[in-house]
């Protein structure tokens, strides 16, 4: 994940955001919140999960599946977007 160095501190930003409503879940079951406040911490957590997946699988679509050192043709640019169009679709 050498590629992604210059994006480590913003995913670790993530990471903490992510711990921190995985915490506020564990609050709220603790304290028998309402069913529904603890769907939408599960609601915000997963969105917050699906979303650094979506940039990981991105960074491994684009450095480790497609050659970063090699220009690609039109096609292979337009079908990399539409997998990843096609994953943000799934995920977010």
């Amino acid at each position: 994940m050498s590629h992604s160095a210059k994006n480590k501190e913003k995913l670790i930003l993530r990471a903490r955001r992510i711990r921190g409503q995985i915490e506020a879940l564990e609050r709220a079951l603790a304290e028998e919140q309402e069913c529904s406040d603890i769907l939408r911490l599960i609601t915000s957590a997963r969105g917050a999960m699906n979303g650094i997946m979506v940039e990981l699988l991105e960074d491994q679509l684009r450095f480790h599946v497609l050659d970063p050192n090699q220009k690609l043709s039109a096609e292979q640019a337009v079908a990399a977007d539409g997998l990843m169009e096609t994953i943000r679709s799934y995920l977010t």
